[in-house]
């Protein structure tokens, strides 16, 4: 077996685990530090720090009764949790989570896949959950379901332009300063981060003399967009207003029961892991940190030791953004929807087209 097929299988392996490991601490971490918060316990029964509650979770929810509504889409209603799930796992994919190593003249990415045009493959696959949520809502024959349907729909046509844009500032700086990159591919934007100058004489790129290049200092205006977008994506509170209890009960997965409902549940966190490995990806320089390697090292033990030094540098990264999500959630109360709307049409999109004319005229 050649070097380089055990190294992408390494790294297929251990990019479909992360969020099988990541999954139960999360749900059990979003309690805990809701429990800090508003001052309680939060979990602390099953288990040791009720660790074990999310297992218990999964449990009752594998064994509660599968209740099917009258009158519903039979087909859409099984198919719509699929796809709120589905497309996020498939989406880890193209997620690079170290350097790869070079084996020969052939480099490795750490991912699942190495897809050229990453960035298209990952906004496509996240567009996906919200039809999930659209055709959930639709087939549950209930007016609050298809309430929480349309919102979804109009919630993410809204904030994906205004995430769409901050993307493409990104591409286009990636592009332009990175010899051989497109900016579609999502190693394209973590390189430009890192290094500057030709193959074979890599320098580590700064900004101001002193700090990393990542792209929250160069185009903060462009971070600031991304992560509000990010949240409102990802439909989490003060942007959640599919579910939004106190006025439709709970949105599009009202009918839901058993393991449909979960299914639903592990994509919204789903998308939180997502959602938070791009804003690592493209704004906080990915998996490296200073003293690491700008290039990939060449197939051996160091290529081993970097590679776990920067997937733990990711990991850690990863942790940090997803507390600030669980945080925001707990801390701001929901939005009205006027105001949501107003934020993402007559704030997000303007400031990101101003920043896009800005960057443009700067890479001519």
């Amino acid at each position: 077996m050649s070097n380089a097929l055990i190294a992408q299988i390494i790294f297929l392996v251990v990019v479909f685990s992360v969020p099988l490991v990541i999954l139960p601490g999360l749900i059990w971490a979003e309690r805990r530090v809701a429990g800090w918060i508003q001052l309680r316990q939060g979990p602390n029964r099953v288990g040791p720090f009720g660790i074990f509650q999310p297992l218990a979770d999964v449990v009752k929810l594998v064994f509660k009764e599968d209740v099917m509504p009258n009158r519903v889409d039979r087909f859409l209603f099984r198919f719509a949790p699929l796809l709120a799930f589905v497309p996020g796992m498939v989406a880890l994919a193209v997620i690079p989570m170290g350097p790869g190593v070079m084996v020969g003249d052939s480099y490795i990415p750490f991912q699942g896949a190495d897809v050229g045009i990453g960035i298209l493959f990952l906004l496509a696959l996240l567009g996906l959950t919200a039809y999930s949520l659209t055709l959930g809502g639709w087939a549950s024959n209930s007016k609050f379901s298809q309430l929480g349907g349309i919102r979804a729909t109009a919630q993410v046509i809204s904030y994906e332009l205004a995430l769409g844009i901050a993307i493409l500032l990104v591409v286009i700086a990636a592009a332009s300063s990175t010899v051989g990159a497109t900016g579609f591919a999502i190693n394209d934007i973590v390189f430009h981060q890192i290094r500057t100058g030709f193959p074979g004489d890599y320098e580590l790129r700064t900004f101001m003399g002193f700090l990393p290049a990542w792209n929250i200092f160069v185009q903060p205006l462009a971070f600031v967009v991304f992560l509000v977008a990010a949240f409102a994506e990802a439909n989490r509170a003060p942007f959640d207003m599919p579910e939004a209890e106190p006025e439709l009960v709970g949105g599009y997965h009202t009918e839901f029961s058993s393991f449909k409902f979960a299914m639903f549940f592990m994509g919204e966190y789903l998308a939180v892991i997502l959602q938070s490995a791009l804003i690592v990806l493209f704004f906080l320089g990915g998996w490296h940190i200073i003293g690491m390697p700008v290039e990939a090292p060449e197939w051996g033990w160091d290529a081993v030791l970097w590679n776990v030094i920067g997937f733990l540098v990711f990991m850690s990264k990863m942790t940090v953004v997803i507390f600030f999500f669980i945080w925001l959630r707990w801390s701001l109360p929901r939005f009205r929807y006027d105001q949501l709307m107003s934020l993402g049409w007559k704030v997000l999109i303007p400031l990101g087209l101003v920043n896009l004319t800005l960057v443009m005229l700067w890479s001519m």
